[in-house]
């Protein structure tokens, strides 16, 4: 079974050799989550109420996952880190700043802030998001589970709370297609999370 961990160079040194040079190691690449394309979505918005204030926050992604490695699960119990493939930047932040926009075009309302913003900002509603699962797995899929919540009034109403799970096809050799496909479960996570803010808003 085929893994999207690389593998490294060896390099055997002969004992008799006494001096030698070692190879310059492989350059590590770097990805990061893509939103949705303002032109594909326009016709997906919905003819509700505009102009929506929503938080976006706070969102929680297990440790293992936020780090710089980009994480794949080799079986239920196995986890690999990519050594060369990395992500550009905190996978939480990206997580945010991508569901925001994705939010932003899908509510099409510029009044998105994410978590933690000032008080004195307006927000009709806040969506939190708990993240236990976003990753490529041993079949070649991105999946992503998450647990999720709208809220209104200040966090203090509880208008909506679900658990979501999307599976993309992303082979199992290439990062850039794995981020790709997490890029597009999270496009629809991001559609579930709008439709029910068009939902409760009306």
């Amino acid at each position: 079974m085929r893994r999207f961990v690389l593998p490294l160079a060896v390099v055997t040194l002969g004992a008799s050799v006494l001096g030698g040079c070692v190879g310059k190691s492989k350059p590590s690449k770097f990805y990061l989550l893509s939103p949705l394309p303002d032109a594909k979505v326009g016709k997906q918005v919905a003819a509700g109420k505009r102009d929506l204030a929503v938080g976006i926050g706070p969102v929680v992604l297990p440790p293992y996952l936020d780090r710089t490695q980009i994480v794949t699960r080799a079986s239920p119990n196995q986890l690999d880190l990519a050594e060369f493939d990395r992500w550009a930047e905190s996978l939480r932040h990206n997580f945010s700043r991508t569901l925001t926009e994705n939010l932003s075009i899908l509510l099409a309302t510029h009044h998105v802030a994410v978590f933690p913003w000032d008080g004195s900002t307006p927000i009709d509603y806040q969506v939190a998001v708990d993240v236990t699962r976003f990753e490529g797995d041993a079949d070649g899929n991105a999946v992503l589970i998450a647990r999720w919540s709208i809220f209104g009034k200040g966090m203090k109403e509880l208008l909506v709370r679900r658990r979501s799970r999307f599976s993309e096809p992303a082979g199992t050799e290439d990062y850039e297609v794995l981020a790709s496909a997490m890029s597009r479960t999270l496009a629809n996570l991001s559609r579930e999370i709008a439709t029910a803010i068009e939902t409760v808003s009306r």
